[in-house]
């Protein structure tokens, strides 16, 4: 049997299949190495082109308050953006997001809703009696009790009671302590709550077994429990409608004891998937979730797939034996209605001297320190660090400086190498207050393009610390703040195309060898390797390209961590992470970016463990003591090194993009050292317009701004290597190396093609390493294409071909 699959990328097919809500900007080609550092920023929202026409008719009002998105890990089938569009689409009133222990997903949905007529409503589904992580289980655990919070103050309490349960003592990565009563306790009439499924606590009483009788007394008792506890006025019974056969027999029973009660009734579809098309995608997951195959999860699955997004006039047809139970969900989506957004923090209040305040503090270290930094300093100076003190003051940022001050101070105290990174060298207050090293008025570069007033952003000090020891500088912010005032921002980890392939090959039962050797026939991240040639069912690519991009589980970020000013666990819900005496926030850098939250990067170097290293043998053999202020920064030998290419294993300079470079060096400083290495690494934009000119063309193609008629300078992908020609002017800022004959005579590098060396190149100005290189990976490359089928291009030799 064969399967006809086009030849196209798994790449460029991920990129025709992302969201096209939050479009990828990076090209498909670029696959790190030695192309630009590619942003991984999450793209602001944008509706995505309608699948289906707008309902059309008359609308009965409804707003649907259960509802699972793919932030219930494994258990919901769509994303919070797309549930949104759906809603909007059929014309509802309001949803409400109640993913399972957790508020992962409301951000997303919350900028989705700025651009849609829909309420938005945050809740959870919280789980009770867990005893240990539920994964490969087909029949979770525990007492489930659907949560919606009541406006801002409701929020607040919500994500405060997550992050008890989720730090409480004996809870784990994925099975939080939650009990009722201390639930009851922090709602404190600001949440209310619903009966739930078929795992709820009344339902569960109700039914408790498929061959048990109906109990409508301990049901009843665990409704008047949710009663007394919650108060009367903050609880609904709920009714769902999924086409099974003891649906309407549940239903009528459940409505009873709401009569007797005088409770409201609310119909939902208990949605996990906004279309009945995910249907099958659900079961997948389902099955991935349990560690088993579909067929092993047969008995567990729903009959049908109806639990997706219905319109009011569909939900008043299924639910017209329950008066007012679809009209009753348009009120409580009124009532606890509010825009995320509002719920923003600030940054944490530092302790000042007393008669200062944040920014009058920060403005006396700052003047106090420009003596030992700028003696007999010009006026045009004073000008600037008075310039950026009031612009920070007009941003109301003192406090973030304030908070990096106090973080490098701690480092530096305690001995440990710390130094500021990216367009923080471009402030001379982060230079007065010693988070940098770099004199920014020296070097002239400019203010703006760290903080501007034009800008409505957030400063962005990212802090390098030696790798050996930031663990010791994380968790001095964890003792100084607190566990719920700071926390480390999440990673969500999402499906690529290897793993989606090998989960959806063993949801539809395919034996492990068969999952490892489809696995296998997928390009790596981000290349452009073509794949077409591959066995792999058709059923498990259908499978794998809808779960393309969706979360899996959740990671740590390398470094950042946020601060607030009230407990920031009642902002976005903490938990554990895997590694030890670490704690991480349920949301990413983006979701935190979006609600204004700031991060502070703490990152850890190898470099700077090297240096310190250095500075201890320095101290230990020769008595001399340096640091990072005083070390020479205009050490000749230094700079002779770097122009002989001899700079594998240095920071920033060791790429092979950047070694091409470096033998052009001719007057070598750090002024001109860093501009040859910026020019290595050109802008995205800049790198995407010299892909278009370079894609399908020869590999010696004439640089098109070359002023020389008779020159030999001829343009690459990434460097033009010209005959001591200082004319050669290429827009993509081509790296041009002095060479010692009026050849072109440096070799350039190839993406995915290894060394090259121009045959009219002089090999007495090529470094002996280089040559050796070129002609061992030129014998790599050899032998590797002739071991190929003769039928089938090299991947690597076509993209070459196409360079």
């Amino acid at each position: 049997m064969g399967f006809n699959n086009p030849p196209v990328p798994w790449s460029e097919l991920e990129r025709r299949l992302s969201d096209a809500r939050r479009p990828i900007t990076r090209p498909i080609e670029a696959d790190g190495g030695d192309s630009p550092a590619w942003s991984l920023k999450r793209a602001p929202y944008r509706p995505a082109p309608p699948s289906a026409p707008p309902l059309q008719g008359p609308v009965v009002p409804y707003a649907e308050l259960r509802a699972h998105s793919n932030f219930s890990f494994l258990d919901g089938a769509s994303s919070p953006e797309e549930l949104l569009e759906e809603a909007a689409r059929l014309r509802l009133e309001g949803l409400a997001l109640t993913d399972h222990n957790g508020l992962y997903g409301v951000v997303r949905m919350a900028e989705a809703a700025e651009k849609h007529p829909v309420k938005t409503v945050f809740g959870a589904e919280l789980t009770l009696g867990l005893t240990k992580p539920q994964n490969g289980i087909a029949d979770p655990e525990g007492s489930h009790v659907v949560v919606l919070a009541r406006r801002q103050e409701g929020y607040h309490r919500l994500a405060g009671a997550i992050t008890n349960a989720q730090l409480a003592p004996g809870a784990e990565k994925g099975a939080p302590r939650f009990d009722l009563e201390e639930l009851a306790a922090a709602a404190d009439g600001n949440w209310f709550v619903l009966t739930g499924c078929r795992k709820g606590l009344v339902r569960q009483a109700l039914h408790p077994g498929p061959d048990e009788p109906l109990d409508l007394a301990a049901a009843g008792r665990q409704l008047d429990r949710l009663s007394d506890l919650f108060g009367r006025d903050n609880v609904a019974v709920e009714l769902f409608d999924r086409g099974e056969p003891l649906d309407g027999i549940l239903n009528d029973a459940l409505a009873e004891l709401a009569v007797s009660r005088r409770l409201p009734i609310v119909a939902t579809g208990a949605v996990h998937y906004a279309t009945p098309q995910q249907h099958r995608l659900a079961g997948a997951l389902a099955a991935v979730r349990a560690r088993r195959s579909l067929d092993e999860m047969d008995g567990w699955l729903p009959a049908a797939g109806t639990a997706h997004l219905r319109s009011g006039a569909e939900m008043a047809a299924r639910f017209a034996r329950y008066p007012g139970a679809v009209a009753a969900t348009v009120d409580i989506a009124a009532d606890l209605a509010f825009p995320l957004k509002s719920a923003a923090p600030r940054l944490p209040k530092q302790e000042v001297p007393e008669g200062h305040t944040p920014m009058s503090w920060l403005r006396k270290l700052v003047w106090d320190a420009v003596p030992a930094k700028y003696p007999n300093t010009p006026q045009s100076t004073l000008d600037r660090i008075a310039r950026e003190l009031d612009v920070i003051e007009a941003k109301d940022f003192p406090g973030y400086f304030l908070i990096v001050r106090d973080i490098v101070m701690f480092a530096k105290g305690r001995g440990i190498l710390c130094q500021g990174r990216g367009s923080a060298a471009n402030s001379a207050v982060c230079y007065l207050l010693g988070i940098t090293a770099v004199d920014s008025i020296r070097y002239n570069l400019p203010f703006e393009r760290f903080l501007s007033s034009l800008r409505d952003e957030e400063p962005d000090i990212d802090v390098d610390f030696d790798s050996d020891r930031r663990e010791e500088v994380i968790q001095y912010v964890y003792e100084k703040y607190g566990r719920r005032n700071a926390a480390q921002v999440a990673n969500v980890i999402t499906y690529r195309p290897k793993n989606a392939v090998r989960d959806m090959a063993k949801a539809l039962g395919h034996s492990t060898g068969q999952q490892d050797a489809w696995s296998r026939q997928i390009e790596r991240w981000g290349g452009d390797v073509r794949s077409g040639d591959h066995d792999i069912p058709g059923p498990v690519v259908d499978l794998a390209q809808q779960i393309l991009k969706f979360p899996r589980h959740l990671g740590i970020h390398s470094g950042g961590m946020v601060l607030t000013d009230r407990p920031v666990g009642e902002v976005c819900p903490i938990e554990n992470a895997r590694m030890e005496k670490r704690t991480v926030l349920q949301w990413d850098k983006d979701d935190c970016a979006w609600m204004g939250l700031v991060k502070f990067d703490l990152l850890g170097l190898g470099m700077l463990a090297a240096l310190q290293y250095a500075f201890d043998l320095a101290d230990r053999h020769l008595g001399e003591r340096w640091d990072l202020d005083s070390m020479p920064k205009e050490e000749q030998g230094v700079y002779d090194q770097l122009c002989r290419a001899d700079s594998i294993g240095v920071f920033q300079v060791e790429s092979r993009a950047q070694m091409g470079t470096l033998p052009g060096c001719s007057r070598a400083c750090s002024t001109t050292s860093s501009s040859r290495w910026r020019s290595s690494a050109p802008a995205p934009s800049r790198a995407r317009r010299c892909t278009r000119s370079c894609a399908g063309g020869s590999a010696r193609r004439r640089s098109p701004t070359c002023t020389r008629s008779s020159s030999r300078c001829w343009s690459g992908r990434w460097a033009c290597r010209s005959s001591r020609s200082s004319s050669c002017r290429s827009p993509w800022r081509w790296a041009a190396a002095q060479a010692r004959t009026p050849t072109c005579c440096a070799a350039r590098w190839a993406p995915s093609a290894g060394w090259r060396r121009s045959t009219r190149s002089a090999t007495s100005c090529t470094p002996g390493w280089l040559r050796t290189a070129s002609r061992t990976t030129s014998r790599t490359r050899s032998t590797r294409r002739s071991r190929r089928s003769p039928t089938s291009a090299s991947p690597r030799a076509t993209r070459s071909a196409s360079l």
